[in-house]
């Protein structure tokens, strides 16, 4: 195809079978997310003049970039995070990739970097997991996890649409987001002083962007003793996402029904894969009612006045879900009893989502 059309130069550049020296693999069971990769590594370059060159897996190394590199003075930069697995029989599977691709489509979009070849790109990474696949934990608890990145590369200070750029693919073991021992609940700090992102901003799109201003605010919560924080936006403070998470709130409304309700997708949030596919699941189970609405703080503190609550949980590729304990608002700290009520929904979500990573897949 024309490269317009985002297809890759066809053939791979292969590195020699092994690399010279390949890593010894980690124990899974002392796994920490996000320190260690494999051997190898993709890359694709991409200029204006000669459109996408040849895809190339390479052993691990560093990157050698213009100091004037668009994504490091103007954050032209996006990625994604995905995972695969070793399933019971041995086989190593993606979860629901094109997910990723697609979201990952219009990140590239929105950063105006060249469109690629979704299919392409997941088979591209298919290669790079065959090459590396004794990194593929062998474990049901641990998993490979996935980070596609993509930058421009720009050798310019113009702020303008980028002419050369680099799509780049790491992987590496990572273990259970929780120490053995179960889930442990989170504690949220919730300040309407700080914004994670704003409607008519870039807040659904998954950029390097949306991360790097929110570790000051998670030291502000650590400095209160809370774990999280949870994103208010707006005058009303309706709840977004808690840290870099999903939030669901699972309460039984003021009519007396059961029902399990996240925010929408309308432009704040992060369209999850994980949320994605807990919505999915609930929709299929059929035991309460599931609802995408806008949900504000006030809301949210009269039905814990109300012993309405039953569950708080965020959900990730990371952790898939993660409980809430307690929430700091406003100089007050509110309990939430979602251990105290199993967590049911959390758990039964928890080892459905992990049972088809490892056992059975959604097509």
């Amino acid at each position: 195809g024309s490269d317009q059309d985002g297809e890759f130069k066809d053939h791979f550049t292969y590195p020699p079978a092994t690399s010279p020296n390949p890593s010894p693999k980690p124990d899974p069971s002392t796994l920490v997310f996000g320190k260690q990769f494999s051997d190898h590594m993709l890359t694709i370059s991409w200029s204006a003049a000669g459109g996408w060159e040849a895809p190339q897996i390479k052993p691990f190394q560093n990157l050698s970039l213009h100091p004037a590199s668009s994504a490091l003075h103007y954050s032209i930069e996006l990625f994604e995070g995905m995972k695969a697995f070793r399933g019971v029989d041995n086989h190593i599977r993606l979860f629901r990739p094109m997910l990723n691709m697609e979201r990952m489509y219009r990140s590239t979009e929105r950063s105006c970097l060249p469109l690629f070849d979704k299919v392409e790109l997941i088979k591209c990474i298919n290669k790079l997991i065959e090459v590396d696949q004794e990194w593929v934990p062998y474990s049901t608890d641990a998993s490979l996890y996935i980070r596609p990145t993509f930058i421009g590369t720009e050798p310019s200070l113009g702020v303008s649409r980028t002419g050369h750029s680099l799509l780049f693919v790491i992987i590496g073991p990572v273990g259970p987001y929780f120490a053995t021992g179960g889930f442990s609940p989170v504690s949220l700090l919730a300040d309407p002083r700080y914004v994670r992102a704003w409607r008519g901003g870039v807040g659904e799109y998954k950029m390097g962007g949306n991360y790097g201003p929110t570790i000051a605010v998670q030291s502000e919560a650590a400095k209160q003793g809370c774990q999280q924080v949870l994103w208010l936006y707006g005058e009303n403070e309706e709840i977004t996402e808690v840290g870099t998470m999903n939030l669901f709130i699972y309460w039984t409304t003021e009519k007396g029904e059961k029902e399990l309700v996240t925010p929408p997708l309308d432009g704040i949030i992060l369209p999850g894969v994980t949320r994605q596919s807990l919505l999915d699941l609930a929709r299929e189970w059929g035991d309460f009612k599931v609802t995408e609405r806008r949900v504000l703080m006030k809301e949210l503190i009269d039905a814990l006045d109300d012993g309405r609550i039953l569950e708080v949980f965020g959900s990730g590729t990371a952790c898939v879900v993660c409980p809430v304990g307690s929430l700091l608002y406003r100089g007050q700290t509110y309990q939430i009893p979602t251990m105290k009520n199993g967590p049911e929904i959390a758990k039964r979500f928890h080892k459905e989502l992990t049972d088809i990573q490892v056992e059975k897949f959604f097509e």
